[in-house]
């Protein structure tokens, strides 16, 4: 069987590491680059990854706007932009997206499949969950910091299941080892409870995710936020388990060394993805009727820094 068409929309850091490991399996993999800069710098030297991961690979098909993905008939689209991008995104998709085309968001937050099974049905959505944390190192390189083996991808319906498995597959022989599951959205909620809880106390605070766990003033908020996003997850279907917390504090010591990613969205004063991480858990929890007193803290403390510069 034929490997599907991809397309990936929006080449940052995660972008690039899902592109490199694809590419090597997958040539015809397009990429759509808006900035020009970028475009020529992957045209000169190709597109690569380091650290946890090795991989370079030269881009056949470099689109500049995703309009001309239509022409391409993709089988498959990987949307890796920020969450904030993402409406505005689906939105460009209209009239691209063919009867077969099937979307995968790869971001970070919650429900963000939810979006893409809203605007063009569940039938076409995909999600995938990333246990990598990986920086740009240039307009075409990236460097993989950590990589918590394996990634999940998963459908929102079962129909899903034969073209996830393929893409599964070809992640893991690029590299980057990727499994399908029948129920993506748990292992989202094992993934985001702890981005969401992390992201906004080292956002505003400045600190690693090792730093903020070991300092008691910002350990008794991650306590708090903790049990509030797993009353909320409970609450919406997922109960983890009473070892849950072991398993997740274990995989923080692996990356905690790192600050999460939203500290470089305040230092350089652009727009953070709160909205899909703790301000999704205050939502959640507000539909549930479950007080999420700590995440909307937080959630408000971050969004009160970028009103100070985004104004």
């Amino acid at each position: 069987m034929a490997n599907p068409l991809v397309a990936i929309i929006g080449v940052g850091a995660t972008g690039t590491v899902l592109a490199a490991s694809l590419l090597g399996q997958n040539p015809e993999t397009m990429l759509v680059v808006r900035r020009a800069e970028q475009r020529e710098e992957i045209k000169k030297n190709g597109i690569g990854i380091t650290g946890e991961i090795n991989c370079h690979a030269r881009v056949k098909n470099l689109l500049d706007n995703v309009s001309q993905v239509k022409e391409q008939k993709p089988d498959i689209i990987f949307i890796c932009t920020k969450t904030f991008h993402l409406a505005s995104v689906l939105d460009s998709l209209t009239g691209v997206v063919g009867p077969k085309t099937r979307i995968v968001s790869a971001h970070n937050g919650l429900g963000t499949e939810d979006v893409v099974g809203e605007v063009f049905g569940a039938e076409k959505a995909l999600r995938m969950s990333l246990n990598f944390g990986a920086t740009l190192t240039g307009l075409c390189a990236a460097k993989v910091n950590f990589f918590n083996r394996p990634n999940h991808l998963g459908a929102l319906v079962s129909e899903n299941r034969e073209i996830g498995l393929r893409v599964a597959r070809l992640f893991s022989e690029g590299g980057l080892d990727t499994e399908y599951v029948e129920d993506i959205k748990l292992n989202v909620w094992k993934k985001m409870i702890m981005k969401c809880t992390m992201a906004s106390i080292c956002a505003v605070t400045d600190k690693t995710i090792k730093e903020a766990l070991e300092l008691p003033a910002t350990r008794e908020i991650a306590d708090g936020c903790f049990a509030e996003a797993l009353a909320v997850a409970k609450a919406k279907g997922y109960d983890l388990g009473a070892d849950y917390m072991k398993q997740a504090l274990a995989y923080l010591e692996k990356v905690g060394v790192h600050k999460d990613s939203m500290c470089v969205d305040i230092a350089n004063k652009t727009q953070t993805e709160i909205d899909f991480l703790g301000g999704k858990v205050v939502e959640y929890g507000r539909e549930k009727g479950i007080p999420t007193p700590h995440y909307m803290t937080m959630a408000n403390l971050v969004r009160a820094m970028e009103h100070d510069y985004l104004r």
